[in-house]
C-alpha cells in the first residue's frame, strides 16, 4: 500500500507544505494571518572565502536577482 502522496510523486516535506498551507486558508480571518506569518520563511546565506564570511544575503532576494539575470542573456 502506498500513500496517496508518494503515489502522486510529492515528497514528504511538499506534502506537508500543501497540507499546512490548505489548513491555515480554512482559518478565520483573524486565526488565519497569525497563521500565515507563522508560515513565511525568511533563509539567509552567506559565501565564505578564504575562510571569512562574505554579507549574509535572502535566499529569495538572491533567486530573483538570478532569475532576472537569466532572462536579460537569454534575451
Amino acid at each position: 500500500m502506498t500513500f496517496a502522496w508518494k503515489a502522486s510523486g510529492l515528497t514528504y516535506n511538499k506534502y506537508l507544505s500543501v497540507a499546512a498551507r490548505v489548513v491555515r486558508r480554512s482559518l478565520k480571518d483573524d486565526k488565519r494571518l497569525a497563521a500565515e506569518r507563522r508560515g513565511e520563511m525568511e533563509l539567509r546565506f552567506a559565501k565564505w572565502n578564504n575562510g571569512k564570511q562574505g554579507d549574509n544575503k535572502s535566499v529569495a532576494d538572491a533567486n530573483a536577482a538570478s532569475m532576472a539575470e537569466a532572462g536579460t542573456q537569454s534575451s
